[in-house]
C-alpha cells in the first residue's frame, strides 16, 4: 500500500523576498523558481501587493518595522526570517515579528523548500491556536452574559435555578439560542432598568 503524501504542492504560489540586492537573494530566487513559485524581490519595503503573497522572506540584519504593511507580528501569511547576524537585538527583533521559519545566511543551494514547508505548517498552527483562543473568549463572554441575564431574572424574587429555567423558556419562545436570549434579556434590563415579564412572548 502506497503512503499518501501530505506535502503540499507549492507550484504557483507567490513569494516576496524583502532584502537588499545580494547574492543571497539570487540563491533564494533560484530555489523558489525551481520549486515553481513566482518570486518578487524588493527593498527597502514591501509593496501593497505583498498582502496577497503566499510567503514573505525578510532580512533580519537590516530589517525595521516600517518595512511591513501590517502591525508587528501580525503577518497575514507565513514569513521566513533571513538571519546572518546573531546579535541578540536582531534575534529579538525577528522574534517580535513571529517568523514562522528561518534561513541562515549565506544561503546555499538548498534549504528554501524545507523553510517553506516549516513556515506554512507553523503559520497554520499559529492561526488555528488564535482562532481557538478567540472562540474560547467568545464562549466566556457568552457565559458572562448568561450569568447577567439570570441575575436580572432572579431580581424578580426567584432563585437562580428558576431564573435559569425562565431564560431557557424565553429562548424557546423566541426561537433563539440561549446565548441570544441572554443578550436580549440583558439589553432589555439595561434599557428599562429591569426585565418586564411582558417581554416573555
Amino acid at each position: 500500500m502506497s503512503r499518501v503524501s501530505h506535502i503540499p504542492n507549492l507550484g504557483g504560489a507567490k513569494a516576496f523576498v524583502l532584502h537588499r540586492p545580494h547574492a543571497n537573494v539570487s540563491a533564494i530566487s533560484r530555489q523558489l523558481a525551481a520549486i515553481g513559485l513566482a518570486v518578487t524581490d524588493c527593498w527597502p519595503e514591501l509593496p501593497a501587493e505583498a498582502l496577497a503573497a503566499d510567503f514573505v522572506f525578510f532580512d533580519v540584519d537590516l530589517g525595521f518595522d516600517q518595512q511591513f504593511p501590517w502591525p508587528r507580528g501580525a503577518a497575514p501569511m507565513p514569513t521566513i526570517a533571513l538571519i546572518g547576524s546573531e546579535a541578540p537585538g536582531r534575534i529579538e527583533w525577528a522574534l517580535s515579528h513571529k517568523a514562522d521559519a528561518q534561513l541562515l545566511k549565506p544561503v546555499g543551494n538548498a534549504g528554501v523548500y524545507s523553510a517553506l514547508l516549516i513556515a506554512r505548517q507553523s503559520f497554520a498552527a499559529r492561526r488555528q491556536l488564535a482562532d481557538e483562543i478567540t472562540a474560547l473568549q467568545q464562549r466566556v463572554a457568552e457565559r458572562q452574559t448568561i450569568v447577567r441575564a439570570v441575575a436580572a431574572l432572579s431580581s424578580q424574587g426567584v432563585d437562580d435555578e428558576r431564573a435559569y429555567a425562565q431564560l431557557r423558556t424565553l429562548a424557546m419562545n423566541w426561537q433563539v439560542s440561549l446565548e441570544e436570549a441572554a443578550r436580549r434579556v440583558v439589553a432589555l434590563t439595561e434599557k428599562e432598568g429591569g426585565f418586564d415579564q411582558s417581554h416573555r412572548a
